[in-house]
């Protein structure tokens, strides 16, 4: 026996051996026995090409049952799972090869001979049957593997590397007891049933998808309908024979948006979770009204997966986070470090079992951003009640600092989106030869445009002057990532020389 995250997972997968697993658009459907088999297999396959304990396994790949078979033979033989975005280009792709040092890399089979020629001396397998070296080729003529390499708890079992809008990537690194606290408590907060079916329609290269909605229906051995990806129609479809969903405010958005979207098709889900991005108080109102739940919201980062939650009984308040999950603590602090006050905004930390062990290879930036009492700073901002409740309010690199004052973006975002006519703002901050930075709200109309007199009209009286746009600008549509978050810098960068005109 060992302290690996797959120890936990191996007993559920032979406990429910004959229950499904991963049940697939076409109708396949991947039992927890086979699940377990085929993550034997790959284990077999990764030892035969010389992955050992600690060494890490870079992967590119789609989303597929397969995909998943390659994550959990990963943690069965000790090696350290390394995702990243699918959508990232083979330029990109090179620094995470030259960074994260992997023993081996699995990608798709278009972009196997494009990364031998970047990375000649390292050892690649594509995952399906369409390169020179197949994963599951290899697959079909391996034993599998029935042991669990023995790893301890603080031991590495998967690298995430953040989104680097700021700089350089950096990569998370997760332990096995990071992974398995979590899990456990995720479960048991949200009252995963033993009938529970997960629609699970994220991307798997990322916490959300990979280890918050995998995990919780794996420890219970649950069903779950694996989507390949969101696709608002086939969502619909799907929902009735679904329990549990997970997602990101841009899925709420878009199934409210479609005519046939309605409650009948909500008839047997008992839970709606959103994270990843902040979810608009208009979002969780609209989804009330059109199906009568109260979504979900909760906390979370590559970092430290889940922080708080709010709560599965009693009230779920729109535009916050709700508490700190149990086996958590999570403070509001001034640059210093000092707690601050009940009600007063500073940056958001936290500490728990949860909490990563550091970024790969950034022993500076680790000291910088893990206190010596253990507390991690996350670099969001938020503010906490008085019973606890966490509401965020923005990114710290996100505050606008405008005449020597701060403003805080979703103070003057939540405002913006309930105005008539708006879809969804993006307040931002943009270099201002009077004011160091001026405040700018980029604006999605539903129709017409959106004027600036009639922002400062809707302001007018509810907010500080110093705190309401100076320049309002309209746009189709936010920059998002896969996960669904707008991309402030990007829109920073666009609208940089905004007032060199003297506005």
């Amino acid at each position: 026996m060992s302290d690996s995250f797959y120890e936990l997972l191996n007993r559920a997968f032979v406990k429910h051996a004959d229950r499904p697993c991963l049940i697939v658009p076409d109708g396949t459907c991947w039992s927890y026995g086979d699940i377990g088999r085929l993550a034997g297999k790959i284990a077999g396959v990764l030892i035969d090409h010389g992955v050992s304990p600690g060494d890490r396994v870079l992967v590119q790949v789609e989303k597929s049952p397969e995909a998943v078979g390659l994550y959990l033979g990963c943690l069965q033989v000790g090696g350290v799972y390394v995702p990243i975005n699918s959508a990232y280009t083979i330029e990109e792709v090179a620094y995470f090869v030259e960074d994260a040092q992997p023993g081996l890399f699995v990608c798709r089979g278009r972009d196997e001979a494009a990364l031998r020629l970047i990375a000649p001396n390292l050892a690649i397998l594509s995952l399906g049957a369409d390169g020179t070296g197949s994963l599951m080729g290899f697959v079909a003529a391996t034993e599998a593997l029935d042991e669990v390499v023995p790893r301890d708890a603080s031991d590495t079992a998967a690298i995430l590397y953040t989104s680097g809008t700021t700089g350089r990537s950096k990569g998370a690194m997760l332990t096995n007891d990071n992974l398995a606290s979590n899990a456990l408590t995720l479960a048991d907060y949200w009252g995963w049933r033993d009938d529970d079916v997960l629609l699970h329609a994220l991307p798997i290269f990322h916490v959300h998808g990979l280890f918050v909605a995998l995990h919780c229906a794996m420890l219970r051995g649950t069903a779950m309908i694996f989507l390949p990806g969101f696709d608002a129609r086939e969502v619909i479809r799907q929902l009735p024979a679904a329990t549990v969903m997970m997602g990101v405010p841009t899925f709420y958005t878009r199934l409210l948006e479609n005519e046939d979207f309605s409650s009948e098709v909500c008839r047997n889900m008992r839970l709606f979770i959103s994270g990843s991005a902040p979810l608009t108080e208009q979002t969780f109102e609209a989804w009330q009204a059109r199906t009568g739940h109260l979504i979900l919201e909760r906390y979370g980062m590559s970092e430290t997966f889940m922080n708080t939650s709010n709560p599965l009984d009693g009230q779920r308040v729109a535009g916050t986070v709700g508490f700190a999950l149990p086996g958590i603590e999570v403070r509001i602090t001034d640059d210093a470090g000092e707690v601050l006050p009940t009600g007063e905004v500073g940056g958001i930390e936290v500490r728990g079992p949860n909490v990563f062990k550091g970024y790969w290879r950034m022993p500076k930036k680790t000291a910088e951003e893990i206190r010596e009492d253990g507390f991690f700073i996350t670099g969001d901002m938020g503010v906490m009640d008085a019973e606890g409740r966490v509401s965020i309010v923005g990114r710290a690199k996100d505050m606008v600092i405008s005449g020597g004052y701060n403003i805080y973006p979703k103070e003057v975002e939540k405002l913006i989106d309930e105005m008539p006519g708006v879809v969804e703002s993006a307040v931002i901050g943009v270099p201002h030869a009077d004011f160091g930075e001026g405040v700018v709200a980029v604006v999605v109309p539903q129709g017409e445009e959106v004027s600036e007199p009639e922002v400062r009209s809707s302001l007018e009286g509810r907010l500080a002057r110093f705190k309401q746009p100076k320049i309002v600008v309209n746009v189709a549509s936010l920059p998002r990532n896969t996960m669904g978050k707008v991309q402030k810098n990007a829109l920073r960068k666009q609208f940089n020389d905004l007032f060199d005109s003297g506005r």
